[in-house]
């Protein structure tokens, strides 16, 4: 196992692209005094339509540059990465690797009276991890689970056209008796930036459950137990596949954070 100086004192975020913004977003509001490095890896996107041999290369080199920059932890904000590589970057790395998973369990025990519909990347829906959580916690086959690749584009390219991209989840989403479901897993970050989209399409009694605020949560208590919690002024450095941002590319993470903050409470 590679042990690493804890001598810098940021925490570093990373996504395929921009998704993992929703997860930044939500650390910025709960650690308001750490320092963050976040990675878009813009050159490989999206994640969840290559192969696991090309996501677990994409996701070392990520980690790589992180660890370049002493980095005291990293959050996959990526629940395809993690499926495909969070288990070997912790036996090989001694910091935190805080990963993400679809919170299908949340969404069992807040709402499991009724169905769960757990949306996700194809190879998230297609993977090991999925069919081993799902066994583990779905006790009473609630949970059905639908591929939605075309949100990540969408994201990608800013398309956030309600017309556009509901008639898009209809389509995805198929005929549904939604009367038996109550809730809707969004297994992907880059799906935060669609409540109002799905908000559209889903009764009202259909809940949105993410695992944002459990990655967050899990952070902090690896911090605390690591003593790794600092009182800094907060920061960002922001880089796409390696490379700082520009003013353009940080102007439109500023438009990407105002409409996470639109999404964030819609429920």
């Amino acid at each position: 196992m590679i042990r690493l100086d804890m001598q810098e004192m940021k925490i570093g975020i990373f996504d395929s692209g921009i998704g993992g913004l929703s997860v930044l977003y939500e650390a910025m509001k709960t650690f308001p005094t750490e320092q963050f490095i976040y990675y878009a890896d813009e050159v490989h996107v999206p994640y969840g339509e290559k192969t696991q041999e090309e996501i677990q290369g994409y996701v070392e080199a990520v980690v790589e540059f992180m660890l370049e920059r002493h980095v005291k932890a990293i959050v996959i904000a990526c629940n395809t990465a993690t499926s495909v590589s969070v288990k070997a970057l912790r036996e090989r790395y001694d910091i935190p690797i805080i990963g993400m998973e679809p919170a299908v369990k949340k969404a069992i025990d807040l709402y499991g009276e009724k169905r769960v519909l757990v949306t996700a990347t194809p190879i998230t829906v297609q993977g090991a991890k999925m069919k081993l959580l799902v066994e583990k916690v779905d006790k009473h086959h609630l949970a059905d689970l639908v591929a939605l690749p075309g949100l990540v584009r969408f994201a990608e390219k800013e398309e956030f056209a309600p017309q556009t991209v509901s008639a898009y989840l209809k389509e995805a989403l198929g005929e549904r008796k939604w009367e038996d479901y109550s809730s809707l897993v969004l297994g992907c970050t880059h799906f935060n930036y669609f409540k109002d989209s799905f908000r559209q399409v889903l009764p009202e009694h259909v809940k949105f459950v993410d695992g944002n605020a459990g990655t967050v949560a899990q952070l902090g208590r690896k911090l605390q137990e690591r003593d790794l919690q600092e009182k800094l002024p907060q920061s960002v450095e922001y880089f796409f596949s390696g490379i700082p941002c520009n003013e353009v590319q940080l102007h439109q993470i500023d438009r990407l954070l105002d409409r996470l903050k639109k999404m964030h409470d819609i429920c």
